[in-house]
């Protein structure tokens, strides 16, 4: 159901409504579900006070989702002061400059109770919980935010949509409303928004629904969902059942309130901009008649299991099959880089090339004793480093590496099948409890001398399909000495000249080589060389964007350029200077970022998304320096 703009109206619950009073009687939906209010995330970060002691916490929310805070009412005490619902329930006062209180809104719309209730009958005057309009409420996991503000810096989709909160501090009393619009993104479906913390706890750190422990100035992505409203069908009254938002002063210091809401500042805030924001994609859906416990049990339905539904990455998935004891296969043409990911996790992995094995390097022999005319099972040497590299680190796991399985010849796959199937060598020596089993190998349309893997041994294994993409190449060549004139140019070209064809005739690039290209030049330091590895075509190019003019890394951090050099600086040099200085390290990436802007603002995106490679920290470093720019352009203002 789709409702006017104009026929609702937001407020806040009056002290009567919520205990009674000789003008009004406690409303059915508090007697049903009681004077406290659990808080989002947003409402944490927008400055809410938080209370974490659990004895407060609402029983029906689990967690940190149930930590409560005090909320304002719309009803006058004395003096300055406004009644608020502390986080346990009971009433006190606040003064209206506060900015620490929950907003808990109060929707009023006949167009929606005449959709609910078209007939006052049965059912009228039972409570409901409904669900209209959307909300930033809960920050999102740790992984999305890593995800979240790399595709951010990449350019993440906006949807036209967005939401006003206070940009003042939390404890300023003084300052009148400065709009903090923040936009709305769209990723794989879901709406986000990125917001900085302006949280209580500035002096301390704040941990989040999520588990990630925030501070002051941190910026945090949150999820937009649906808002939950109780209904008190007898008042025709929508309740919201959290609180939503805070950071909103009541009226401004040294301001007199004498019981008229319509003029308050947070009056003005509600009409203004909350109610805007509520609207923008207003549906309505009611859940009947459900009791308290009937709602639980409900809830209980989605993700009873309580999974994490994150997306997860090729790496994500060779992890957790390498952590949960699951054989995992890479499969990937030549060049893939995945040997490289196997030793990303473990550097001393043990790895057998099966294309080159024979059954007793595999399996072990059998050697006869002549003093005592015994046979003697001698271990294969494979298998003694590995028992030996286990028993030294019994808490860390170890990866066997079955490199070049579709190579191997069919009786070598065979053996491998009764160490995958059985973790037993020789039918006689079992693999290390904290051993983990990983093979690889080429399709056979990737590789003309692949087999194809035997039914058993294929369905053995858990399978992930690698595929290098320009961007975790870049990742890759950036922690691994590549040298920079060789991941410029790849960055540059927008990772189209990474491969090329082979016809079996000339030299073709890859991943592969582009490593070997690099050891060539930083030996020869003449890219004339390159021609053996990765062509005529390739090299020639390459060649010519070596010699167009660039400022390096080490010309910024040593102030070796002028602005007059910057300014000389064509459309291409500028790209190839960027794609350079994204190579700098964590300690001088803020001074070069610096510089890159003089190069022109359009640069400095192209920076961000090469050289955070959506490393965790990287990100934190970059929000690092973003937070403490805009905290200079606010004490500017």
């Amino acid at each position: 159901m789709n409702t006017n703009e104009n026929d609702i109206k937001l407020t806040l619950l009056s002290e009567g409504k919520i205990f009674g009073n000789q003008h009004h009687s406690k409303l059915e939906v508090i007697k049903k579900y009681g004077t406290q209010a659990a808080i989002t995330d947003l409402c944490i970060l927008t400055g809410s006070y938080l209370c974490n002691d659990k004895k407060y916490n609402i029983p029906e929310d689990e967690g940190l989702k149930g930590r409560t805070s005090w909320f304002w009412t719309m009803t006058y005490n004395h003096g300055n002061d406004v009644r608020v619902i502390n986080r346990d329930g009971t009433k006190s006062t606040r003064n209206i400059s506060k900015r620490t209180g929950a907003i808990r809104p109060v929707l009023k719309s006949p167009t929606i109770f005449s959709e609910l209730f078209p007939y006052k009958t049965v059912g009228y005057n039972e409570v409901e919980e409904v669900v209209y309009g959307e909300y930033p409420q809960y920050a999102v996991s740790a992984m999305m935010q890593s995800t979240l503000e790399s595709k951010y810096i990449n350019g993440l989709k906006k949807t036209g949509r967005n939401y006003t909160f206070d940009l003042v501090r939390y404890n300023d009393r003084d300052a009148k409303f400065i709009p903090n619009v923040c936009d709305e993104y769209e990723y794989k479906g879901q709406k986000y928004i990125r917001i900085m913390a302006n949280t209580f706890y500035n002096q301390g750190e704040l941990q989040l629904s999520n588990g990630e422990v925030y501070k002051f100035g941190d910026y945090v992505w949150v999820k937009v969902s649906p808002v939950k409203w109780l209904i008190d069908s007898k008042e025709e009254l929508l309740i919201s059942k959290f609180g939503l938002v805070s950071g909103i002063r009541f009226l401004g210091n040294g301001a007199e309130y004498k019981g008229v809401f319509g003029k308050t500042e947070m009056k003005e805030y509600l009409d203004k901009y909350m109610l805007h924001d509520l609207t923008q994609t207003a549906t309505i859906t009611s859940t009947r008649n459900m009791t308290l416990e009937k709602r639980k049990q409900f809830e209980k339905k989605r993700n009873p299991y309580k999974f994490n539904m994150d997306k997860v990455s090729e790496e994500d998935i060779i992890r957790g099959s390498i952590e949960s004891g699951v054989a995992v296969f890479l499969h990937g043409p030549s060049s893939e880089g995945k040997s490289a990911r196997v030793k990303q996790i473990d550097p001393t992995c043990e790895i057998i090339y099966l294309r080159n094995a024979s059954p007793e390097s595999l399996n072990g022999k059998s050697v006869y004793n002549q003093n005592t005319g015994e046979i003697i099972d001698v271990k294969p040497s494979w298998l003694k480093r590995v028992e030996e590299k286990c028993k030294k680190e019994p808490d860390k796991l170890h990866i066997v590496f079955l490199d070049e399985i579709t190579n191997a010849l069919p009786s070598i796959q065979g053996i491998a099948f009764n160490i995958v199937l059985d973790r037993e060598v020789n039918g006689k020596w079992k693999l290390p409890d904290n051993a983990r089993i990983v093979a690889a190998g080429n399709d056979v349309k990737d590789s003309l001398a692949a087999n194809e893997l035997a039914e058993p041994l294929f369905n053995r294994f858990a399978h992930v399909y690698i595929t290098t993409t320009k961007e975790s190449w870049l990742k890759w060549a950036s922690e691994n000495n590549i040298h920079p004139a060789i991941y410029a140019y790849i960055a540059y070209k927008d990772g189209k000249t990474l491969r090329s064809k082979y016809d079996g005739k000339k030299p073709n690039a890859d991943p592969r080589k582009w490593e070997m290209a690099s050891k060539m030049l930083y030996q020869t330091n003449n890219p004339e060389m390159l021609r053996a590895l990765v062509g005529d075509d390739i090299t020639k190019e390459f060649v010519e964007f070596c010699n167009q003019r660039v400022i390096t890394v080490e010309d910024v951090i040593n102030g070796n350029y002028t602005e007059e050099e910057i300014e000389e600086l064509n459309t291409s040099e500028r790209y190839a200077t960027t794609m350079g200085l994204s190579q700098v390290g964590i300690e001088e990436v803020e001074k070069v970022r610096e510089f890159v802007k003089k190069i022109g603002p359009e640069f400095i995106k192209i920076f961000d998304v090469l050289w955070t490679h959506n490393d965790e920290e990287r990100l934190e470093k970059l929000a690092e320096i973003n937070t403490s720019q805009d905290l200079v352009k606010g004490l500017r203002r």
